[in-house]
């Protein structure tokens, strides 16, 4: 098998059959791996994102080392708008900082559209990664409409997005064309990488789970089913992933994907009972059982590929990023593991 459409992974995500449980993990390129930080050494991590060799290289590490089922495009959510022309940076141990919040329509006159050849050095960079995986397929990302707005309404990250909430009922109007504009960025930077050869995508929507069902209907739901989208035509299966998002997962799933990310909160068949009939589902190992005693590590993770079992089909992952801390070891070794777990187990 030399097509990455026929992968596991793929395979898994459309709810056909595979030959063994597929594992990739978020979060998998990056700090937990001491190649990460030797080449990210000297270079800030937007500045890394935008160079198609340290992209390359990145992306690659955990495949070498891992033997997980995918890579994923080592990039961050705010990319887009930083390539762009948007006023953001990371900060480290702070994260995207935003020079100027969009609080009224001016600032969303501000944000710079789409434009294809400010992103030329992604397509780059996927062509290149998937040159070398071969078989393996690469996830293509984006951040969704509503977590690139919270970003760019708090000024940097929030623990209540009380600025966000508060321009989303006040200022409709002011809403709406943000998260249009955010909506057609999101798609589009979807579109540039499935165009370039990723083999699925994943919307990371990380602050949904803060909203009432009723206004993650109202106000969110719409501008992620645009995003999602722009790339229905080219038949790659689409992830939809939130952190804490077990009271909207239901909703979530009808945003036009094939395929629910299910964070540790849930259990994966419980998760199945809420979302879309004939959806599979990615996770959800809680991202601290990895510090565990393995024999505690081992069990969980059995658990999870049995609650897996009653959905089409299941993606192995963890319920949230691999943290900083984890010891790579552990994660190859857990990759093993869930690959030696027989399917009817």
């Amino acid at each position: 098998m030399t097509d990455p459409a026929q992968s596991d992974l793929v395979r898994a995500a459309r709810g056909e059959p595979v030959d063994r449980t597929p594992v990739w993990f978020m979060r998998q390129a990056g700090r937990s791996l001491p190649e990460y930080r030797e080449v990210r050494a000297e270079v800030a991590m937007l500045d890394a994102c935008m160079r198609p060799d340290l992209v390359i290289e990145i992306t690659l590490q955990p495949v070498r080392r891992h033997g997980v089922d995918a890579a994923i495009l080592f990039s961050d959510i705010v990319l887009p708008l930083k390539a762009l022309g948007a006023g953001l940076d990371i900060v480290p141990g702070v994260g995207p900082v935003i020079a100027d919040p969009v609080r009224d329509m001016a600032g969303v006159e501000r944000l710079p559209g789409f434009e294809p050849e400010a992103l030329g050095f992604v397509g780059e960079a996927v062509r290149g990664i998937v040159a070398d995986l071969g078989a393996t397929p690469l996830i293509g990302f984006a951040g969704a409409p509503y977590t690139l707005a919270s970003y760019l309404i708090e000024g940097g990250p929030s623990k209540d997005h009380a600025k966000t909430k508060a321009l989303m009922w006040g200022a409709p109007d002011v809403w709406r064309a943000l998260m249009s504009r955010l909506a057609d960025i999101s798609g589009r930077f979807l579109r540039v990488q499935v165009e370039a050869g990723a083999s699925v995508v994943q919307l990371f929507d990380s602050w949904a789970g803060g909203l009432s069902p009723g206004d993650y209907r109202a106000h969110v739901l719409p501008y992620s089913k645009v995003a999602l989208a722009a790339v229905a035509d080219l038949d790659v299966p689409r992830i939809h992933f939130g952190v804490a998002t077990g009271e909207i997962l239901a909703d979530m799933s009808t945003a036009g994907v094939e395929a629910m990310g299910v964070d540790w909160r849930v259990p994966l068949d419980e998760a199945v009972t809420r979302i879309g009939s004939g959806q599979a589902v990615q996770g959800n190992l809680d991202p601290t059982l990895v510090f565990a005693p393995w024999d505690v590590l081992a069990a969980r993770a059995r658990e999870v590929v049995a609650a897996g079992r009653v959905a089409p089909g299941h993606i192995f992952n963890l319920g949230h990023g691999v943290l900083p801390d984890t010891d790579p070891d552990v994660l190859t070794r857990l990759v093993e593991l869930v690959h030696e777990i027989p399917l009817d187990d």
